[in-house]
């Protein structure tokens, strides 16, 4: 019965090991192409957006895009810190493309208690604007229910939630702003910085399911030297009696 069980978690432990070495290789591959794709030249929004059916493809992707903003439809991203730790929030700000078509535009962050339309220093420069920045996914793309009503403070990119307050569409991507054209006014808002590129915890996580296998054997050779440990000192009383 011990070597059964000991053999059953040996080999689960193993097994979760290597699928969480599997992980890790997936991991560095999608930072190979993340990689890959960051060090690609921008490219105009509408020739990256008429080559993928997919907006996940495009995460990572530097593009270009000319248009005027649309303060009136700006809405807050809730709760997100700056480079320094302070919380506050980041300004999401459409900005109408030549075609009609709106882009949502991260435009980075800003302290708390602030309204929208953002006024002051973190204010829309007016007029056509050329931003530069970094593609991403939204986080969802809800669809809205009944008749949706304006919203000021969201806690993730959703730009189905974004899309219903907008007499226009817009693009299946958000950019994250990293220059733009003419610039702001002042130091706000902050630029947002790009996600890290990181291994997860994949390695640590294999070692330590080798870890416990190697653990589970080590304590079956110990149950199983001590069994038969005590069981000569239990043949050893008899021997002697028969003697």
């Amino acid at each position: 019965m011990l070597t059964a069980v000991t053999l059953v978690i040996v080999l689960t432990c193993i097994r979760l090991g290597f699928w969480q070495l599997d992980r890790l290789r997936g991991r560095k591959q999608a930072n190979a192409g993340i990689t890959a794709a960051q060090a690609a030249p921008p490219r105009p929004l509408p020739v990256l957006l008429a080559g993928t059916s997919d907006p996940r493809s495009l995460r990572f992707r530097s593009t270009l895009a000319t248009g005027t903003y649309d303060p009136a439809h700006e809405v807050l991203l809730y709760g997100r810190s700056s480079v320094e730790g302070e919380p506050g929030d980041q300004v999401l700000t459409p900005l109408r493309l030549a075609d009609g078509t709106g882009l949502v535009v991260d435009r980075g962050w800003i302290p708390l208690n602030q309204g929208v339309p953002v006024a002051g220093e973190a204010a829309v420069p007016t007029g056509t604007v050329t931003v530069a920045g970094v593609l991403f996914p939204p986080d969802a793309v809800a669809a809205p229910t009944g008749t949706p009503s304006p919203v000021q403070r969201i806690t993730k990119v959703d730009l189905g939630q974004i899309g219903a307050q907008l007499p226009y569409p817009i693009v299946p991507v958000y950019l994250l702003l990293q220059n733009q054209r003419p610039s702001q006014r002042g130091a706000l808002p902050e630029l947002p910085p790009l996600p890290p590129l990181t291994n997860g915890p994949h390695l640590s996580y294999a070692l330590q399911w080798f870890s416990f296998a190697t653990i589970a054997i080590v304590g079956y050779v110990v149950l199983l030297r001590r069994d038969r440990r005590d069981e000569v000192a239990a043949v050893a009383p008899h021997r002697e009696e028969e003697v």
